[in-house]
């Protein structure tokens, strides 16, 4: 039974401390506390399975931020003789040991760390030292749809995390809306350098996002009387306001709508024509 891990296990019998779950070969014990209402016997139950502060092997229903070989984004919660302690998601802190620190983290610190399990000990820890964890060959391409770890901002953009893989930047102005520290969200590969620096996007890059930007202009025109204010000669800090897009996607946006005959171009705005 791998800690670190999430099992699904049958109830085996339940007792004053908690149900004992069984995979067939192992029991664990899941202290009352965590039982479902209503669990009896024989019943399926998915649980994270870790080591006690006593060593010993048990699991919880809660929901942890993460799990072994995952990438996370934690807050410090306390700190001691040994090390930093993480708050991540369960009751139980998650251990940054000093070795495994690059600074020394402080008390209301947010940190990006790995989670892995320590082959001496035999528990989940985690390590700010990532960079070794991060894969060297390249799994994804330009264009592709991926899972993004927000990690923390940076004058250029915002790091963040890909398919827990990767290392990428978020430009600053590739930020269309605001994203937070530990958010898990989709986003698209804008490109990748010849140094393997990766560049991302919250859009999908060409034709496609180009669809979406002339969808987004016409809702905002239904939303808006039929009429923007809004033209070629704009702002791109206005464009940006309004519709959170660029200048150059709003031009081509407006170019399909107009090809299309869904607008008119006026001096002082587009208009809508016909309803979509």
């Amino acid at each position: 039974m791998t800690i670190g891990e999430y099992h699904t296990l049958e109830v085996d019998r339940i007792t004053s401390p908690g149900a004992f779950l069984t995979d067939g070969e192992t029991d664990v014990l899941l202290p009352t506390k965590y039982i479902p209402h209503g669990t009896k016997e024989g019943d399926e139950l998915k649980v994270f399975v870790y080591r006690d502060s006593e060593d010993r092997i048990i699991c919880t229903t809660q929901t942890p931020y993460a799990v072994v070989n995952e990438f996370a984004y934690l807050k410090v919660k306390d700190t001691s003789s040994v090390g930093a302690f993480l708050d991540w998601g369960i009751d139980k802190d998650l251990l940054v040991p000093f070795r495994e620190q690059n600074n020394k983290l402080q008390r209301g610190h947010w940190c990006l760390v790995y989670l892995f399990l320590d082959v001496k000990t035999d528990r989940l820890a985690a390590t700010a030292k990532i960079a070794k964890y991060f894969k060297r060959e390249i799994t994804v391409e330009e264009g592709e749809e991926v899972d993004l770890l927000i990690a923390n901002t940076t004058e250029l953009g915002v790091n963040v995390v890909i398919n827990n893989s990767h290392r990428g930047l978020i430009y600053e102005s590739d930020l269309f809306h605001d994203v937070l520290e530990g958010d898990r969200i989709k986003g698209y590969i804008k490109s990748i350098r010849e140094d393997g620096k990766i560049d991302v996007s919250l859009r999908k890059e060409g034709l496609e996002n180009l669809e979406m930007g002339a969808q987004q202009i016409l809702d905002e025109l239904k939303s808006n009387n039929g009429f923007l204010p809004l033209h070629d000669k704009s702002d791109p800090e206005e464009i940006q306001s309004l519709l959170q897009m660029s200048k150059k996607n709003f031009k081509r946006s407006v170019g399909i709508l107009y090809k299309k005959k869904l607008i008119a171009l006026k001096k002082d705005g587009i208009e809508l024509i016909t309803k979509a």
